[in-house]
């Protein structure tokens, strides 16, 4: 007497996974259903974020303190340096080169970090990615939300620094909402770019604070591109304007800064903001997609 044959005998473990409506674990979904996940953890992304915010300092005496004077500090020196030393400021009364590069440092600084952040929000946090099933994407959304929380704590200082140097609050202030939603969703698509980049090749932590060096010295932080570059090419001054780094900064200096007019801007520079946060915002979220069922694996 021999046992009657296996009905599953035979049948490939594609086959055998159909018949018994088996999935592949932590497979990637359709698009719009990772977005209705997304969606779904979007209590988990304010928590997650609050909890960075909050422990980001916890070690520090000063806590808290350190979200603002970390760029206060980095503005001090940039002024010692390029605004006495190498009068980076030419073209400009102190009384606007001072909020001038104040609000380039801080608004640099939200880009910069979320970069930053967003490289190792994949790598650093394995153990959660591992142990848990939910939209990866919720980390570096996470990230860049946490630095926006510290950039609007330090917002109010930004404030009393512009109205110490004569800009005081009108209709203009309005535009920072716009600025902060069109650049939080910049800065949101490049931290899912590196995110998966980092994710890879954890290396990549390592360059880029370089990488990002480099982009705020091209970005007129500490210059006005315009009057810097007017002996050069006009083609130059217009391709390091453009970039949006520099878009949303002087955006935020014609928004804050009283004697900082729109001459200052290049031309179109709304359609070009919006541009670069929808381009890079939705670029970057399927291209972040497109991997979710390779992170934390290996």
């Amino acid at each position: 007497m021999t046992a009657p044959p296996s009905p599953d005998e035979g049948l490939t473990a594609a086959q055998l996974a159909a018949k018994y409506g088996l999935a592949v674990s932590g497979a990637r979904p359709p698009l719009r259903e990772y977005v209705r996940q997304l969606w779904g953890r979007r209590h988990f992304i304010m928590a997650f974020s609050r909890a960075k915010l909050a422990s980001q300092y916890s070690q520090a005496k000063l806590g808290q303190l350190w979200q603002v004077a970390t760029p206060l500090l980095n503005a001090a020196v940039y002024f010692m340096i390029f605004g006495l030393l190498l009068n980076a400021g030419r073209g400009m009364s102190k009384e606007v080169y001072i909020p001038f590069l104040v609000t380039g440092v801080f608004v640099f600084t939200f880009t910069q970090s979320s970069v930053m952040t967003g490289v190792r929000a994949i790598s650093g946090n394995l153990g959660l990615v591992r142990a848990l099933h939910f939209p990866r994407a919720s980390l570096p959304i996470s990230f860049a939300l946490q630095q926006l929380q510290q950039l609007l704590y330090s917002m109010l200082v930004l404030f009393l620094v512009v109205i110490g140097f004569g800009s005081y609050p009108d209709a203009s202030w309005a535009l920072i909402v716009p600025v902060l939603v069109l650049q939080f969703c910049f800065n949101s698509g490049l931290a899912l770019i590196f995110a998966r980049a980092g994710a890879k090749t954890p290396d990549l932590a390592q360059l880029m604070p370089f990488v990002m060096r480099t982009w705020m010295y091209a970005s007129g932080v500490m210059f006005s591109i315009p009057v810097f570059l007017a002996d050069k090419p006009q083609w130059v001054a217009n391709i390091l304007q453009w970039n949006p780094a520099a878009i949303y900064m002087d955006l935020m200096r014609f928004a804050l800064i009283e004697e900082y007019g729109a001459e200052n801007l290049p031309a179109h520079v709304w359609a070009v903001a919006g541009g670069w946060a929808v381009l890079v915002a939705l670029g970057g979220f399927v291209y972040f997609w497109q991997a979710e069922e390779r992170y934390g694996r290996g």
